[in-house]
Formats: structure tokens, C-alpha cells, sequence
């Protein structure tokens, strides 16, 4: 069976999301911007409308847009990146919806929609601090079970808060400040006299 163009498949996202639609990106992958009210609403509609069937979950990912070109996003700094797939009419979908409030990001979980989300929300829930109401066992998955912050935000320091040893004296493993000081990097580039010059 021949995929419809891509074309038609926009119409049918608008129509179909104009309540939930807030931005939208022609680009070479279909970016859609999302309400972080209606996300969970506008997912369900993504895979149950007979012209779209994004059946599948590919990704999901946290962002931290701090710092992100002023503002360009209208000064939210944290967005969630749905990657879905339409296996009926083989077409890929990019869904970006931003966290409304800074301080506590927080977005409806999509476990109901697609199973398979279930691990992809834990990772950002840990990496960047993304809450998902709803989510039935929202924990750390890749870092230790004490540890302090969301190491993918962009103001997480690059050494760490802690750094791990093992203490021959107490027989096991402890924590401590980081010793290691930070600092800057600065590239030097050092020319030779005459450097490019045709001799």
C-alpha cells in the first residue's frame, strides 16, 4: 500500500488538533507544537484518528532550553520531545510540548496512550527533573538512589555536587564534597612568526 503525501497528512493534524495545536514547523520532519494542558488529549488523538495511527512511541526526551537564543521559546525553559511513528502509513511525528511552570516542571504522563513511555519519562523525570502526574512509579532510573539534582540540566556543574571513594578504614564506599576545583578552559592558539605567509 502506497503512504499518502505528506501533505495530506498535515491537513489531517491540523484538523484534527486545532483545539490542541499551538505552534506547528514544516520542516523535513512534521514538528508539532503542543498545549501542556491537552497533551495527554491530543496524543489520544494522534493514534486513534484513522488518518494519522501513530501507533508507536519511538522517543521521549526532556530538553532544557536555558539560556536558548533569549527567550525564543517564550522564556520556558523545559519541553518534552515526542517521537512517534505511524506504521500504517509509515510517517514519522516530532510533538514538542513545553512545561508551563520553571520550577516545577510538570506534564501529563502518556502511559495510557503508549505503554512503552513508561521507562522514556522515568529517564527524564531523573535527568532533568520533568514531573508526569499520573505516572505509577515515577523514580530515579539511571542515577544513584541519594543523588542530589538532574545532571542534564544545563546549571548542573560538570564535576558534580559529591564525588564517590572507597574508605579502606570503614570497609566501604563514601561520599563526599567534590575536592576537585572548578576551572575555566580557554583555548590558546599560538602562531608562528610569518604563519600562512608564501615564502
Amino acid at each position: 500500500m502506497k503512504s499518502p503525501p505528506i501533505e495530506k497528512m498535515e491537513i489531517d493534524i491540523k484538523e484534527v488538533l486545532k483545539e490542541n495545536l499551538v505552534d506547528y514547523h514544516k520542516s523535513p520532519d512534521l514538528t508539532l507544537v503542543v498545549d501542556a494542558q491537552n497533551v495527554q488529549s491530543a496524543m489520544y488523538d494522534l493514534r486513534d484518528h484513522s488518518g494519522l495511527v501513530f501507533s508507536q512511541l519511538i522517543d521521549l526526551c526532556g530538553v532544557d532550553y536555558k539560556d536558548y537564543k533569549a527567550g525564543q521559546y517564550g522564556g520556558r525553559r523545559f519541553a518534552v520531545i515526542y517521537h512517534l511513528l505511524s506504521i500504517k502509513f509509515n510517517k514519522r511525528l516530532r510533538v514538542k510540548c513545553f512545561c508551563p511552570d520553571d520550577d516545577f516542571p510538570l506534564l501529563d504522563s502518556v502511559i495510557d496512550v503508549w505503554p512503552a513511555a513508561n521507562w522514556f519519562e522515568r529517564e527524564a523525570f531523573d535527568l532533568f527533573g520533568i514531573h508526569f502526574s499520573g505516572h505509577p512509579d515515577l523514580r530515579r532510573l539511571l542515577t544513584d538512589y541519594g543523588f542530589v539534582g538532574h545532571p542534564f540540566r544545563k546549571d548542573f556543574p560538570v564535576s558534580g555536587y559529591v564525588e564517590m571513594r572507597y574508605d579502606a578504614e570503614q570497609a566501604r564506599v563514601v561520599y563526599q564534597p567534590v575536592s576537585i576545583e572548578p576551572r575555566e578552559i580557554i583555548p590558546r592558539v599560538i602562531r608562528e612568526e610569518k604563519y600562512g605567509e608564501k615564502s
